[in-house]
């Protein structure tokens, strides 16, 4: 019989009543805004994984599920738990030279619109970096025309985005935002699950030391004690919730055969969630799933990382569904691209076929089709024949909206093609695919002829005393100034301009060897720079970048960025772009 059959309800009642007074002690304790983490002798609401105290944490249990019951008159309020967060990130704002206001002087309808234009990019490296820091430094919350759950959705949505796993870990395990981040919890335990890595999801779970209110995550945590042979721990807690309301016949059932109640679970699958999903493959031993186009990612994804999906080449080629379904999720990547192409090998075509390739394949089916050039593509050197055979099947996976299935393949094709053997028509298409991120650790080549590429530029890796500098620096614009062939370039003159920002002395007899256009610099960062809108001309930049490296942006542009970073103070992030766009590397 169940625990709480052995309950009367109206002690149970008094002991909910009794909990909420002890918690109700903890508003008026003051709060260290440096130390997110909860302290010991905080009160837990629901037992996590790591909550070896069973005893203890009884009455917390009770309460929490009793908060997720929207109607129940006894409810702690929301803030008990987010109040006491004011500041949440990882970084001090010290750290890059920022401001724990960093965004109270900011409009709240001015940073959604920043926020949205950079959400439709995928970041460069040098963006993302920026983002990351922006997001991530301990900063009281913007005031005007945005709440704070709005605020903190953004930095969820980004950190999704950025998908960055480490970082999600530690932002909220250090920052106890389990219920001021659900989403983004359940995108890292998810994520982990879809790997198939139930270990690293549950050890999610018993980081968190403060009650998790989202009904999900709840039930993910509670399948975690069970996973870890608490059951009478995941019981009581499972029993309490039925009690204050909880059904999902689905997760009960499951959750009923791993607890040993019934021989057989039922073979019902859901792909309402990965949980749900791993809990039907977990609960039968003879679990078979077969996917198609319009099954999640996810779904794809726990498939493949469990060996769950079929052997591509175990199917006929005349089974034009399963094909079909392969090919979009190689599109999605959840699928390899290589065994699809292996695959493409097993159509058999005749010589008059391979001859008339970029003809013939018109007449035959789609993936047929797709298989005739890739495979003529294969028997072809030539490098313009191969390049047109590349670009039309680029051009039929893209018309059939599965273009990201060539993908990795093309890339491979294409960098096997010398860049001088490349025609003039195609040095789109070859620029456009053949682009693989390469190593920047580049060493770097001094030319002491050049301002911003002489050693010089060293100063920026921390490696001039000030005095040395100046002194250095001194000699090199006083041979400049000899030298009527030498003019500033836009390079030379970010250069200087960061020296002077730093605080760096420079006779005013050398001036004349250049000046500053002000027109340059957009209108509305110099307002945000003036108006101490630290966080939103931020933003600003990382929507400049955009997806581009910094070093690929023309001058004027990078002088901008350059200049705002200057105005800001933030010599850590200027230092590193200027690293990358003033010396010369090979």
């Amino acid at each position: 019989m169940k625990i709480l059959k052995l309950l009367n309800k109206k002690y149970f009642s008094i002991l909910i009543f009794y909990l909420l007074g002890i918690n109700s002690f903890a508003e008026d304790k003051p709060v260290d805004i440096w130390n997110l983490e909860k302290k010991e002798t905080d009160i837990v609401v629901e037992t996590n994984i790591s909550n070896q105290n069973q005893n203890s944490s009884t009455g917390s249990r009770i309460y929490d599920m009793q908060s997720n019951k929207k109607n129940d008159p006894i409810k702690l309020d929301q803030d008990v738990v987010s109040k006491e967060i004011k500041i949440v990130g990882l970084y001090d704002p010290a750290e890059y030279g920022l401001s724990i206001d960093m965004w109270s002087n900011s409009d709240g309808s001015k940073l959604k619109s920043l926020f949205e234009n950079i959400n439709k990019y995928n970041l460069s490296q040098d963006a993302s970096e920026i983002m990351n820091i922006s997001m991530l430094t301990n900063s009281y919350y913007p005031n005007q025309n945005i709440s704070e759950k709005e605020f903190l959705k953004y930095k969820s949505d980004w950190l999704i985005k950025n998908s960055n796993l480490e970082l999600i870990e530690e932002y909220l395990i250090k920052n106890q935002t389990v219920n001021l981040h659900p989403d983004l919890t359940r995108f890292l335990v998810d994520t982990y699950l879809s790997d198939s890595n139930i270990k690293k999801s549950c050890e999610i779970f018993s980081n968190f030391t403060i009650p998790i209110e989202d009904e999900y995550l709840s039930k993910f945590n509670l399948y975690c004690l069970i996973n870890y042979g608490r059951n009478e721990e995941a019981q009581l807690i499972l029993d309490l919730k039925k009690e204050l309301g909880f059904q999902d016949d689905y997760y009960e059932n499951k959750i009923s055969y791993l607890f040993g109640y019934i021989e057989e679970a039922d073979k019902a699958i859901s792909e309402n969630s990965i949980l749900d999903f791993h809990l039907a493959h977990r609960t039968d031993p003879e679990f078979s799933f077969e996917p198609n186009v319009d099954t999640p990612k996810f779904i794809w994804q726990y498939l493949s990382a469990s060996n769950l999906l079929f052997n591509i080449q175990d199917i006929e080629i005349t089974d034009i569904d399963k094909i079909s379904t392969i090919e979009k999720a190689v599109h999605d990547k959840n699928y390899s691209e290589k065994d699809l192409f292996e695959f493409y090998k097993k159509f058999q075509f005749n010589i008059s076929q391979f001859l008339n390739a970029q003809e013939a394949y018109k007449s035959l089916p789609p993936i047929e089709g797709r298989a005739l050039l890739y495979q003529r593509t294969l028997l072809t050197e030539e490098p313009k024949l191969k390049l047109e055979l590349m670009k039309t099947l680029k051009d039929v996976f893209n018309k059939d909206e599965i273009g990201n299935a060539f993908d990795e393949e093309l890339k491979r094709f294409l960098n096997r093609i010398p860049k001088d053997d490349v025609p003039s028509n195609y040095t789109t298409f070859y620029n456009n695919y053949s682009k693989t991120e390469k190593a920047r650790d580049k060493k770097i080549k001094f030319n002491n002829k050049v301002l911003h590429q002489s050693k010089l530029v060293n100063y920026f890796n921390g490696d001039y005393a000030k005095s040395q500098i100046e002194q250095d620096l001194e000699k090199f614009l006083k041979k400049i100034k000899k030298d009527k062939k030498y003019f500033l370039s836009k390079k030379d003159i970010i250069f200087l301009e960061a020296l002077k920002s730093d605080g760096i002395q420079i006779s005013k007899k050398y001036d004349s060897l250049y000046e500053i256009n002000q027109s340059e610099m957009p209108a509305d960062i110099q307002f945000m720079i003036d108006n101490n809108e630290i966080g939103a001309a931020l933003l600003r930049v990382i929507e400049v970048i955009g997806p581009e490296k910094i070093e690929n942006l023309d001058e004027d542009t990078v002088y901008f960025i350059i200049n705002t970073l200057n105005q800001l103070n933030v010599d850590l992030i200027r230092n590193k772009l200027l690293l990358k766009v003033l010396p010369l590397k090979v």
